[in-house]
């Protein structure tokens, strides 16, 4: 089995391409230990110590290292891992966990008011069609969080989640691109 690698624009996160389907549908984000109990995957990555993030895109895994860690040192083990895994076949959740699909957490997320249903729904369609696609390309996700009063709220996952260049992709590339196409939208903020 070859397990590909890709640079992502974090330099923290690489992404790892193993040749097959990771997640049938959606995402999964695995921000501390803890979370990544639910994963056994996951789990053995962050069990390699310099393992601080592990996100599951469609057809790949990005793995974020500490500050101070050094790829060169942990990319061997964390590809041993990945192909372990993979060469086992073994479950990528752990089996009656209700861990597979990411579902949105109400901390970090807005109440929409109804009258703003239509620039919702045009703001969700340019997310989907446009923005999170390129954004997977990357190793990560952008997840739509709310709407008021002009500004929208979204969350990034995965390689974008601390990535030196997040600020200027929201503000230079999903902004404008959401002001361009709703005329209503005035900022992006990351939450």
């Amino acid at each position: 089995m070859l397990i590909e690698t890709e640079l992502t624009p974090n330099p923290a996160t690489i992404k790892f391409l193993p040749g097959r389907e990771v997640m049938g549908a959606g995402t999964r984000d695995f921000a501390t230990p803890e979370e990544a109990e639910a994963s056994p995957l996951a789990d053995a990555l962050f069990r390699l110590g310099d393992v601080t993030g592990v996100f599951f895109g469609g057809h790949f895994i990005s793995v974020t290292i500490a500050p101070g860690s050094e790829w060169s040192d942990v990319k061997p083990d964390v590809l041993a891992t990945l192909l372990e895994h993979f060469s086992a076949n073994m479950p990528l959740f752990t089996p009656g966990s209700a861990a597979g699909i990411s579902v949105p957490s109400d901390e970090d997320s807005f109440a929409d008011a109804p009258e703003d249903a239509e620039i919702v729904e045009q703001i969700r369609e340019l997310i989907d069609t446009r923005v999170r696609p390129a954004v997977a390309n990357d190793g990560g996700d952008i997840i739509y969080r709310g709407f008021d009063k002009g500004t929208v709220y979204l969350k990034m996952q995965g390689a974008c989640s601390g990535c030196p260049s997040s600020t200027a992709t929201l503000k230079n590339g999903i902004e404008q691109l959401l002001k361009h196409y709703v005329p209503e939208v005035t900022e992006v903020r990351a939450v």
